[in-house]
C-alpha cells in the first residue's frame, strides 16, 4: 500500500528533501547556478530547474544575475532570499544587554547595546529584554513581528526544574520565578535560554575552531572562567543547567573556597581566573597595570606578557599557563576530548604564544593529550553563538517545505 503524503519515502518528503538540500547549499556556496546545484545534489538537470522554480515560488531563493566571463550563454544564478526569515540574539552581562537580529543566511542586519547598570538601574528584567530586542529590530528596519526565534545568553543557567537562573547571583534582576513565563508574556516570537560559554561553543562549532569536530571543550576566560563541553556533537548541560561551571572548581594552588554559590567564586577561578592576572602583575613586580576592569586589564597584561622579551613577562605567562593548565587537566582526565578551544579576551589575547605554553604544561599534568587550539570567533561570540542558535531553528521552520 503506498503510503499516505507526508510520510517517509512518499514524492513529497523526498521533494523537501532536495529543496533542503539545495538551500543549504546556497547558504554554504552563496550564489548558484542550476546546472551547479544539480551537481551537488545528484539531480537531474530538469529535477534541479522545478526544484529552483518551487523554492522561488516559496520566497525562498532569487535569481541574482547570470555568471559571465565562461564560454557558452550566461546562466541563471540563484541565492537564498535574505527576506525569507529573521532570527534575533541576545548577550546579556551585568552591565549591558547586546542585541542583534541576522536575517536567514546569517548576516547580521541590525545591532543595538542597551546599558544596564547594575543595581542602580530601576527598569525590570522584562523591559530591558525588551528594550534591547526593539533597538536591534528598529536598526534592522523591521518589525517585531518579522523575527521568527530569540536565543538570549546569561552567564550561569536556568534550571529545568526550578526555571530559576543558577550560577550567576551577579546578574542583578534575573533571579525571579517566574522569569521565563513573564518573558513569555511579552515576547511575540518564541524565545530559548542558553548559558553564555555554550554559546561560544555553538559559534566555534558553527564557524569557527571546532567545525568538524564531535567532542570538544571550550575553556572561558573573560568576565569569568567557565567551560563548554560538546559530546558527541551535542552541548552537555547536565541535569541542573550547571555542566561547565568550571570556575568553582577546586584546585591545588589556592585555598578551598567553600559555598561557592554564595562566594560567587572557586578555587580554579581564584587561581586562572582574569581577576588573577593583574594580582600576580603586581607580585612580579610589574608596572603601568591598567587600571581598567580586571577582565580587560587581564588581556592587555597577557597581550603584552606575550609580545614581550623580558623574564619578569615570560614569568607572568608561564604561570598563567601553568594555572589555566591546573584546571584544565581535570576536565581532560574525565572527558578525553580530541580538542580543547581557547576562547575569552584574557585566552585569546595570548595567542599562539599562551596556547603552546598551555599544551607543554597539560601535556605534563594529564594522560589524554587533547589539542588546544585558539578561538576564531572573536567578536562577541556570545552573541554570535545566540543568533546561529535561532537561525538553526528558524531555518528548520522556514525551509520545511513539506508542509
Amino acid at each position: 500500500m503506498a503510503g499516505t503524503a507526508g510520510t517517509p519515502g512518499t514524492p513529497r518528503v523526498l521533494r523537501a528533501m532536495n529543496d533542503r538540500a539545495a538551500l543549504d547549499l546556497l547558504l554554504e556556496h552563496g550564489q548558484l547556478s542550476r546546472t551547479r546545484i544539480g551537481k551537488l545534489t545528484g539531480l537531474s538537470k530538469p529535477t534541479a530547474s522545478q526544484l529552483l522554480a518551487r523554492l522561488e515560488a516559496a520566497g525562498l531563493v532569487l535569481a541574482t544575475g547570470t555568471t559571465e566571463g565562461r564560454p557558452g550563454p550566461n546562466a541563471q544564478l540563484y541565492e537564498v532570499n535574505p527576506a525569507a526569515g529573521y532570527a534575533a540574539g541576545l548577550d546579556v552581562t551585568p552591565q549591558r544587554i547586546l542585541a542583534a537580529v541576522a536575517d536567514i543566511t546569517g548576516r547580521t542586519v541590525g545591532r543595538h547595546e542597551l546599558p544596564t547598570p547594575g543595581r542602580r538601574t530601576g527598569t525590570p528584567v522584562v523591559q530591558q529584554v525588551t528594550d534591547a530586542l526593539d533597538g536591534a529590530v528598529k536598526a534592522a528596519g523591521l518589525a517585531r513581528s518579522d523575527i521568527h526565534r530569540l536565543v538570549i545568553g546569561t552567564p550561569g543557567a536556568f534550571d529545568p526544574t526550578t526555571g530559576r537562573l543558577r550560577y550567576a547571583s551577579h546578574l542583578p534582576g534575573w533571579h525571579s520565578p517566574t522569569l521565563l513565563d513573564e518573558l513569555a508574556a511579552a515576547l511575540p516570537m518564541p524565545f530559548e535560554y542558553e548559558n553564555d560559554v555554550n554559546l561560544v561553543a555553538l559559534a566555534e562549532q558553527r564557524l569557527g575552531a571546532a567545525r568538524g569536530h564531535a567532542d570538544f571543550v571550550l575553556l572561558w576566560n573573560q568576565e569569568g572562567l567557565g567551560a563548554a563541553l560538546v559530546l558527541g556533537g551535542r552541548l552537555h548541560r547536565g541535569w541542573s543547567g550547571g555542566a561547565g561551571e568550571v570556575g568553582f572548581l577546586p584546585v591545588p594552588g589556592t585555598p578551598l573556597v567553600r559555598q561557592v554559590t554564595k562566594a560567587n567564586s572557586g578555587g580554579y577561578q581564584e587561581l586562572a581566573g582574569s581577576q588573577a592576572v593583574p594580582r600576580l602583575a603586581r607580585e612580579l613586580g610589574i608596572e603601568d597595570i591598567p587600571p581598567d576592569p580586571y577582565a580587560e586589564a587581564a588581556a592587555h597584561l597577557v597581550a603584552r606578557a606575550a609580545e614581550a622579551d623580558d623574564a619578569t613577562h615570560r614569568h607572568l605567562l608561564q604561570t598563567y599557563a601553568t594555572r589555566l593548565a591546573t584546571g584544565l587537566a581535570s576536565l581532560v582526565s574525565v572527558l578525553d576530548p580530541e580538542l580543547v578551544v581557547l576562547s575569552g579576551a584574557s585566552l585569546t589575547s595570548g595567542g599562539e604564544t599562551l596556547r603552546a605554553l598551555v599544551q607543554a604544561e597539560l601535556e605534563e599534568l594529564a594522560a589524554s593529550r587533547p589539542r588546544l587550539v585558539v578561538g576564531d570567533v572573536r567578536e562577541h561570540p556570545v552573541l554570535r553563538g545566540a543568533l546561529e542558535s535561532a537561525l538553526a531553528t528558524t531555518r528548520d521552520e522556514v525551509f520545511d517545505t513539506s508542509r
